[in-house]
């Protein structure tokens, strides 16, 4: 059957930033999740430096949902054409994406945004056009781009990344299931007074926890992509904490023949618009960076530690008892 085609839309907006940076933020594709709220999670699957294959994750409508794209990467133009891979079942035909960058002065560029898509057999009766969906969230997803690239002469300095590991003589797969089974935390977490676990799909988690926060309580909720066999759980807050402006981060268990590695990687960016209201007059950057560093290296040792008894008390478990010698 025919495709019913979107003839292309045009998007343009001002930044005031270079047109370098901003093209440096759009090329980092692992970093998407830190300041488009909808993105979750990026991985690249192949690449040569020009080109570069991507599985993606987005929450639409509440809902994650995963495709592949391919991206052609030109820094000298500054330039990134997109193309998504419409698989089996789905009702994409073709779609293009071409993002262009144009220096307008010193700290300012214009970013322009391409694209089109046709649907296999035209859009379901009573459905709304996907292009006008696509619009919004592109909208929206530009205005993100803008607010964080406007900030590029303290990008360093808003952004953190940190990364906390212990080592256990036990198996990976008990500390894995403790991390998997993050419903069950209130019974081991001191800091954790009360958790609800969703999972819409196998491996596709919504967490809510609620955590003490000084005279009150402070709910975060969270999206987990769950991969078991290889030891890693991805995951990114949706409501993030104070202080922070976005909060991106992934478990990962690495076993050997002597034991596993288990390792707490994060990265967020703060929200200075809060520095004041949370941490005082006079407060700085560097403070916040400080306090927040503390913060996440506290909370996640703890799940470390508790992950790792986990696994050490299997490895206990295994090993049989030693025979009284005569």
């Amino acid at each position: 059957m025919a495709g019913e085609r979107d003839g292309g839309t045009v998007h343009r907006i001002q930044v005031a930033a270079p047109a370098g940076v901003v093209y440096a933020v759009l090329a980092d594709a692992a970093r998407l999740p830190l300041y488009f709220a909808p993105s979750v999670h990026v991985e690249r699957l192949e690449g040569d430096g020009g080109r570069e294959r991507l599985r993606m994750w987005f929450l639409v409508g509440g809902r994650l949902e995963s495709w592949t794209s391919w991206r052609d990467l030109d820094p000298v133009e500054r330039r990134i054409e997109i193309r998504p891979e419409g698989g089996p079942g789905s009702p994409l035909e073709s779609m293009r994406g071409v993002v262009s960058i144009r220096d307008r002065g010193p700290h300012a560029s214009e970013l322009e945004l391409r694209y089109g898509f046709g649907i296999r057999g035209g859009p379901p009766a009573g459905a709304r056009w996907p292009g006008r969906v696509a619009d919004l969230n592109i909208r929206t997803q530009l205005t993100q781009l803008k607010r964080f690239a406007e900030r590029w002469s303290r990008l360093d300095d808003l952004v953190l990344t940190c990364e906390d590991s212990i080592r256990v003589q036990g198996p990976a797969e008990p500390a894995y299931d403790f991390l998997y089974r993050a419903g069950d935390w209130p019974e081991h977490v001191a800091h954790i007074s009360a958790a609800r676990l969703l999972e819409e799909a196998p491996g596709i988690q919504h967490l809510t926890l609620r955590t003490p926060a000084g005279d009150g309580v402070h709910t975060s909720e969270s999206v987990r992509i769950c991969f078991p066999h290889a030891g890693r759980i991805v995951h990114k807050q949706t409501t993030p904490s104070p202080l922070l402006a976005a909060h991106t981060g992934e478990w990962s268990l690495t076993e050997d023949e002597r034991g596993t590695t288990l390792t707490s990687r994060q990265t967020v960016v703060l929200c200075e618009e809060d520095i004041t209201a949370v941490l005082g007059e006079g407060a700085s950057l560097a403070d916040a960076r400080r306090q927040v560093r503390a913060a996440l290296g506290r909370d996640c040792r703890v799940l470390l530690t508790l992950a790792g008894r986990h696994a050490d008390s299997a490895a206990q478990m295994l090993v049989p008892p030693l025979r009284a010698v005569r």
